[in-house]
């Protein structure tokens, strides 16, 4: 099997405070697209966070939910503003295979904390005050694929098994359901953050124009 990622840096070193010295000593074998190779992670950071995507993700957390880390990892690779963990502030990192070193992770003890951020959080337009949808297959749940999506926003999601808590629900503007086919009830809480994520880039992202992406 052919190594992960690229050995020391061959010639001489670049002059470019973005680049770590140890890396271009010993090669970087992280799992990043080749424009951040060598990259510190705080410069990845900083680039990252030049063009972040208006929307965000919350995840509740009150057993320790291991969807976490799957979702964490998922919300780097769609470079969206920043999770949010509602309730228990240790999580499963595991999952996250180290991307919660690349954005914001945030955290609030319950949901009203959380709706307050998201009614002061600062919009594109210059005002404050985010739309909070909540995405569960409940009834009355309006379809996800037909749904107006903002652009600003954040989608919340609750834990595997019991979904959205009764106080979720009560924060959210709306909630909205990823249509199925099958026998299941519900579908993996990572799967599904994932599915949500995609959707709002093709509604609202340029294709192409992501790094280690073709135009």
């Amino acid at each position: 099997m052919d190594d992960v990622g690229v050995g020391p840096w061959r010639g001489a070193w670049p002059d470019d405070p973005r680049y770590d010295p140890a890396l271009l000593r010993e090669g970087d074998r992280r799992n990043v697209v080749d424009q951040y190779r060598y990259w510190t992670v705080e410069a990845i950071r900083a680039e990252l966070g030049s063009r972040k995507h208006p929307f965000h993700i919350a995840i509740e957390n009150w057993t320790h939910d291991f969807n976490i880390g799957s979702v964490v990892r998922t919300a780097n690779a769609f470079n969206v503003a920043a999770v949010h963990v509602v309730g228990r502030r240790r999580w499963n990192r595991r999952g996250a295979m180290v991307t919660d070193r690349y954005l914001d992770v945030v955290h609030h003890p319950d949901a009203e904390t959380f709706v307050g951020w998201a009614s002061g959080a600062r919009r594109e337009d210059g005002g404050t005050g985010i739309s909070v949808l909540g995405v569960d297959n409940l009834p009355g749940a309006v379809p996800f694929e037909t749904f107006e999506l903002p652009r600003e926003c954040v989608l919340v999601f609750g834990q595997e098994g019991p979904g959205l808590s009764s106080e979720a629900r009560r924060v959210c503007e709306a909630v909205l359901s990823i249509t199925q086919f099958g026998s299941t009830r519900s579908i993996n809480a990572g799967a599904a953050a994932a599915i949500a994520m995609h959707g709002w880039v093709r509604r609202h992202a340029v294709p192409g124009t992501a790094p280690g992406n073709p135009a």
